[in-house]
């Protein structure tokens, strides 16, 4: 019982709030109503070409040790900025260290060598002058320093190599920029790097001062870019400052990714204001063409009849069916450049495509 009185109620008052004007009721259109329409505006047309392209640092490289051992201290955290030649991190040199003072005694074991066999040489070239000792007496004293001088040499070359190896301790920025990641930590081993593919990776480093965009354009929209050409990178916040951007590579021969064969473009970021990261990923917009105050009408208005653009144009009680040359088109309107007139009413759907007496 209670729950007739209160479906009553509900009836009741959506009655009225109907007869007060707060609640309008859907109107259903009538088949008299026609068909939905436009007008022929004269109006501006700038096509756009949307691409997407991922964020990277036009200067990034992993640092690496030239030399192994275990990490002494990191003198950096992630975001720091650094410049060329600040210390980033320490290699422990206590075993170098011990080499290089064996390197240094070997240089005075082999220092004294020379000067015994030196004066041995200069005594015994005397006396083979005098011709009081034989030659191969002298031969093999002067053999002896000969030998005395290359091992103090060899000794010399050890230890400028243990210096060389104790100087790559100490891990320099390459330039001034970002610390972007440290991969090791403190007391961890690392394997020298001896040569480009080996090595651990210590840290991240990237001059975030030029950024660069790469994107991957499908090979049916690259002949529309050039070199030279600005970006326009959006955001979802319209009223942002807009971030410029300006082509400055296009592959010139095609690679497939994900599946899509396309060709891989580069553009540089201009005046980045701080919004954009390394790996951040970003829509832009690409002009493609600008067509000022040319009639336009709606993109669904237009429609294709073998190798013609048609329209239809409602003329008081009929329907006229006008071949119209199409110019630029963007993702709204499309440009007249023949048979339509500024004003006149053109249909949105097709009339040959619907059932009799519905046109």
């Amino acid at each position: 019982m209670k729950l007739k009185i209160l479906i009553a109620t509900g009836v009741l008052g959506i009655a009225f709030a109907v007869w007060r004007g707060w609640l309008h009721l859907p109107e259903s259109k009538s088949p008299a109503s026609g068909n939905p329409t436009a007008t022929a505006t004269v109006d501006d047309v700038e096509p756009k070409l949307f691409l997407s392209g991922e964020i990277t640092p036009a200067f990034q490289v992993d640092v690496k040790s030239e030399v192994g051992g275990k990490v002494k201290k990191i003198h950096v955290v992630p975001g720091q900025a650094v410049s060329k030649g600040d210390e980033l991190a320490t290699i422990d040199d206590t075993d170098l260290l011990t080499e290089k003072a064996s390197a240094e005694t070997e240089i005075e074991g082999a220092d004294l060598a020379v000067q015994k066999t030196r004066g041995n040489y200069e005594r015994a070239r005397a006396l083979f002058d005098q011709k009081l000792i034989s030659k191969e007496v002298f031969a093999n004293l002067e053999a002896d320093f000969k030998i005395s001088e290359n091992t103090l040499e060899k000794a010399r070359r050890k230890l400028q190599t243990v210096n060389d190896r104790l100087s790559k301790t100490r891990i320099l920025s390459p330039a001034t920029g970002t610390i972007l990641d440290v991969n090791v930590n403190e007391g961890q081993v690392v394997v020298g790097a001896a040569s480009v593919n080996s090595g651990t990776v210590l840290l991240l480093f990237a001059d975030l001062s030029r950024l660069l965009i790469n994107a991957h354009v499908n090979q049916m929209d690259v002949a529309r870019l050039g070199v030279g050409q600005d970006l326009t990178i959006r955001f979802s916040d319209e009223e942002a400052d807009k971030i410029k951007a300006r082509i400055e590579f296009i592959a010139p021969i095609a690679t497939v990714k994900n599946n899509i064969k396309g060709f891989e473009a580069q553009a540089v970021i201009e005046e980045n204001q701080g919004r954009l990261k390394p790996g951040m990923t970003v829509s832009m917009e690409l002009p493609v063409g600008h067509a000022e105050k040319v009639i336009t009408v709606p993109v669904a208005a237009v429609f294709k009849e073998k190798d013609q653009k048609v329209v239809y144009v409602r003329k008081g009680g009929s329907i006229q069916r006008r071949v119209i040359a199409v110019g630029l088109t963007d993702m709204s309107k499309a440009e007249i450049k023949s048979g339509l007139e500024e004003g006149e009413e053109i249909l949105l759907v097709d009339p040959t495509a619907l059932p009799p007496g519905k046109s």
